[in-house]
């Protein structure tokens, strides 16, 4: 299991990898096994200022569809394009390629409520 210690991560499985004053977030290796093949990922959000635990948008599986909630509130300043043709990114590359969207942190402060990487291991463990 992949969880590279550079990363911050929340309960629901999302990474946030900060640069600057944005964020890239996007859905843990763990997550990705869970949920297995991704064939769809659904991000509406662009634009939008959104609080942490607002849900960004969904990703879908062959068999199941999941939500995906904000780790920290902010402005939603891009989506990852590739993934409307190539959703399997996120299978593939979750911490890379896969990025789900770009985000300006409002609060930089929220990023210490969120997980180290030893912390999530526990929780995955």
């Amino acid at each position: 299991m992949n969880v590279p210690t550079n990363l911050k991560y929340s309960k629901e499985h999302e990474w946030v990898r900060v640069e600057g004053e944005i964020a890239f977030i996007g859905i843990t290796d763990f997550a990705q096994g869970e949920l297995g093949d991704i064939v769809f990922v659904d991000i509406e959000t662009e634009g939008e200022t959104l609080e942490a635990g607002e849900i960004f948008g969904t990703v879908e599986a062959v068999k199941t569809v999941s939500d995906l909630f904000l780790p920290i509130s902010g402005e939603v300043l891009e989506v990852n394009e590739k993934l409307a043709d190539e959703p399997e990114l996120v299978n593939t590359d979750p911490f890379g390629e896969g990025w789900m969207i770009k985000l300006k942190i409002a609060d930089s402060a929220e990023l210490d409520n969120l997980l180290n990487a030893d912390e999530y291991k526990a929780l995955i463990a």
